[in-house]
Order: C-alpha cells, then sequence, then structure tokens
C-alpha cells in the first residue's frame, strides 16, 4: 500500500504525520508491505513505525520526486538509523517517495536527475542490507 500525499507536477496536497492513524494502518490491513512518503518534514517522524508488527515491510520513501535535487547518501543512512529505532532493520526498505509522473505532464526533474536518483538508492540500498 503506497499513501501518497499527492505528486502532481511537483506539488503536495497533504501533510501530517502517521501517527493517529498508525495502529489500525499497520495491524488492522492483511497487507505485507508500505510505501510510505518521508521526503520531508510533512510526513512526521518515525515513531508511528513501532507499531509495524513482524513480517510486514515498510518502504522508507526517503528520496523525493518533486525537485531534481539529489539526496545526500550520508542522510539517507542516518534516517534509515532512526526509522530501525523503531522497526527492525530487516524490515525496512528505501525508494523514491512516490512516481516520477503520477500524470501525464509529469514531475520538474529531468530524466538524468531520475536516473541519480535512483541510481543514490541503489548504492544506498547495497550499502545498508547488502548485495542480494
Amino acid at each position: 500500500m503506497h499513501l501518497c500525499r499527492g505528486n502532481a507536477r511537483s506539488h503536495w496536497i497533504a501533510d501530517g504525520g502517521y501517527e493517529p492513524v498508525a495502529e489500525v494502518l499497520f495491524n488492522e490491513f492483511d497487507i505485507d508491505g508500505y510505501f510510505l512518503e518521508y521526503d520531508s518534514s510533512r510526513a512526521g517522524d518515525f515513531s508511528p513505525l513501532r507499531f509495524v508488527p513482524k513480517g510486514k515491510m515498510v518502504v522508507l520513501g526517503l528520496v523525493t520526486t518533486k525537485t531534481g535535487a539529489v539526496e545526500n547518501k550520508s542522510d539517507l543512512k542516518r534516517r534509515i538509523e532512526e526509522a530501525s529505532r523503531f522497526v527492525p532493520i530487516e524490515q525496512l526498505a528505501l525508494s523514491p517517495q512516490c512516481g516520477f509522473a503520477s500524470n501525464s505532464e509529469g514531475n520538474a526533474l529531468t530524466v538524468d536527475q531520475e536516473k541519480a536518483k535512483l541510481q543514490l538508492i541503489v548504492e544506498t540500498a547495497t550499502e545498508v542490507w547488502g548485495q542480494l
């Protein structure tokens, strides 16, 4: 399940942390994976992840698809470590916060910027979780 906060033409439409819905979201839905947007402070902190039960995966959307600036790998690793204080790192993964083109107009990124962000995700994930 992806919880989207809006992604049309690099704009968002919603904000707020996951805390108000976390316990129900992670425990009452028969879903084994959650793609959560954590690319900005609009999503709140990682503390709602404490409700994630064993056996469910959380994909941290730490890399924004709204701007072309490439994130810092050290910052991504630090945030993954922070999230792992609430759910075991084995239940975490990394991705963009949303798709690069949620509509026909896409977002304000070039294809090269998109490729750089995806390469960063692969490199970071390999360093954090190792080769598959």
